[in-house]
């Protein structure tokens, strides 16, 4: 607000006082108003407004892992929403993605996992048989990551960490700190295959 400077003078607390107080009001407002934008998008949204959004478009299946930052969960949220689905590619790439190691795939239908009579993966060779019987359906080997992200963590009876030895603690793998459990395997691999296809699937480490 300019009002014409012969109205007051050089010292006009009152006036102060009231344009300060309107001021106030409204940089609150502009600020509402661009936190409101930033939750708006999934690269800018912060805190509970990215797991909204995680459930809005996948329901249970993208939780927050514990004590998982924001930055990391919208990169994990922006990755699942163009992920290509509905394809072997899309299998193996979602796991890949997850665990940071590659999923064996096979296809008891497909003669490249299967071979022939003593020929790739056939009779006779190391490999897998296949069917005719099994249309539509597959098998994952998926695996656990490399590194377990927990301290302190080790053996029995082998400190820092261990059975019997300080400091320890029990706890639910799900529980540890930035670990990808069994059912986030499962439900990556659910969300990539098609609906009318089977995945039988095998978690090792």
């Amino acid at each position: 607000m300019v009002l014409p400077g012969r109205w007051f003078g050089d010292n006009a607390p009152v006036l102060d006082a009231v344009l300060t107080g309107i001021a106030s009001a409204w940089v609150e407002v502009f600020s509402l108003l661009d936190g409101v934008g930033a939750q708006s998008r999934i690269a800018t949204a912060r805190g509970v407004f990215l797991d909204i959004a995680a459930q809005d478009y996948f329901g249970p299946q993208l939780m927050r892992r514990v004590a998982e930052v924001d930055v990391a969960y919208g990169v994990r949220i922006q990755q699942n929403l163009v992920r290509p689905r509905a394809t072997r590619a899309s299998v193996i790439r979602a796991l890949q993605d997850l665990t940071g190691r590659v999923p064996v795939v096979f296809e008891p239908r497909n003669p490249a996992d299967t071979g022939g009579y003593n020929l790739n993966m056939g009779y006779g060779l190391a490999g897998g048989y296949g069917s005719l019987n099994l249309p539509y359906q597959f098998l994952v080997r998926a695996y656990r990551p490399d590194a377990l992200p927990v301290g302190n963590a080790s053996g029995y009876a082998v400190g820092p960490g261990g059975y019997n030895t300080a400091p320890a603690f029990y706890a639910d793998i799900a529980e540890f700190q930035g670990n990808i459990s069994d059912a986030e395997i499962y439900a990556s691999i659910a969300a990539v295959v098609p609906t009318t296809s089977i995945a039988w699937t095998n978690i090792s480490n």
